[in-house]
């Protein structure tokens, strides 16, 4: 089952959709939301590919030694975006990369929740870009990197747990019509039973709440003009627009 958030004549309803991708709407205009609501926690250097390109940089000072632990970072409410929404990139030049991922979203409230009962707690997954500018600090991930205005399209719709296998599942991320790169669900280093059991340890997810499980390597770039597609099998077609922010940035 398939359920997206639209907005119709001013109201915000969540509502089945059919096979072809269409929403269950009364006749006339509506738009994509966000497909859920809840808080964004997104986890960094989680995908193989990533972690095996950045092996001689995380050896250095001040790193030393590859992280051993998930490293999280957030996507504010600013960033939240739907399909078909705009996203926006820096007018100063600054380059920024799509991001396809898996999104978990939460079903109930959990807290303390151990990998062997962390399913029970997932009401479905969605596509995510997890849209981001060059990174310089990967345990820390910058905000100004990651909590754009745009940056973080979800959508176009939540698909049941039960209705899927997330553990090997082929991501392609396409520009203008271009497939520019390929992924795997099989890439994560961390599954999913055990971010949720690291992550409600000391955060108590609440249900909409949505863990973005990682990304590949940032070689998507993105520029004004674009259509970027990410698509996840099984589970969908998350497409944007690319336009210049309206002036500069500090």
């Amino acid at each position: 089952m398939k359920k997206a958030r639209i907005l119709q004549n001013g109201i915000i309803k969540t509502v089945a959709v059919d096979p072809s991708g269409t929403p269950a709407a009364e006749p006339g205009h509506y738009q994509w939301l966000p497909a859920t609501e809840g808080t964004y926690i997104g986890v960094a250097l989680n995908n193989r590919p990533l972690m095996n390109r950045l092996a001689p940089s995380l050896q250095e000072a001040p790193y030393k030694t590859p992280p051993k632990t998930p490293v999280y970072f957030f996507k504010p409410v600013n960033t939240h975006n739907a399909h078909q929404g705009v996203i926006e990139v820096p007018a100063d030049g600054e380059t920024a990369y799509a991001g396809a991922a898996l999104g978990v979203v939460i079903g109930k409230q959990a807290r303390k929740v151990m990998q062997a009962d962390a399913m029970q707690y997932v009401a479905g997954y969605t596509v995510v870009n997890e849209v981001s500018l060059a990174e310089t600090s990967y345990y820390r991930p910058a905000i100004k990197a990651k909590c754009r205005d745009t940056f973080c399209p979800v959508g176009p719709w939540v698909v049941s747990a039960d209705s899927v296998d997330v553990t090997a599942l082929t991501l392609k991320t396409f520009v203008n019509g271009e497939l520019r790169q390929t992924g795997n669900t099989a890439d994560l280093i961390h599954r999913v039973p055990a971010l949720i059991e690291y992550i409600s340890n000391f955060l108590t997810l609440e249900p909409g709440d949505l863990i973005i499980t990682g990304t590949g390597l940032r070689d998507v770039a993105l520029v004004a003009g674009d259509t970027v597609t990410v698509e996840i099998e099984q589970i969908g077609r998350l497409e944007n627009t690319v336009v210049a922010e309206k002036g500069a940035r500090a």
